[in-house]
């Protein structure tokens, strides 16, 4: 059973960070790509940042220069360090693995909160 496990979200002010983890168990990890998504209330999810099995990454233009994507295969998890926070930030964060190029899953977590507010 494939399971990823968000953690991390909480409320930070304007200029904050936050650091979300996600654990990944029931799959192969080091063969996944791997992402963090997000949706804000009325808003379609996007994409935030995606790092491949190979570790070559990529950001939203927004976020550029302000997050950082980053996975430890040792410990079936990835990261996404979130610097300068911004009220546009706030959405429920997801947690992505995309097996297709190896034929297999794409999963998803159930998503952790993040609230940026003064």
């Amino acid at each position: 059973q494939v399971q990823l496990v968000e953690s991390g979200g909480g409320l930070v002010q304007p200029g904050g960070s936050l650091r979300l983890s996600c654990a990944a168990s029931g799959i192969i990890f080091s063969i996944y790509a791997m992402g963090w998504y997000r949706q804000a209330p009325g808003k379609q999810r996007e994409l935030v940042a995606t790092v491949t099995s190979g570790g070559s990454t990529n950001y939203a233009d927004s976020v550029k220069g302000r997050f950082t994507i980053s996975r430890d295969n040792a410990k079936n998890t990835v990261y996404l360090q979130m610097n300068s926070l911004k009220p546009e930030g706030t959405a429920v964060y997801y947690c992505n693995a995309d097996g297709r190029r190896s034929l297999r899953g794409n999963y998803w977590g159930q998503g952790t909160q993040v609230t940026v507010s003064s």
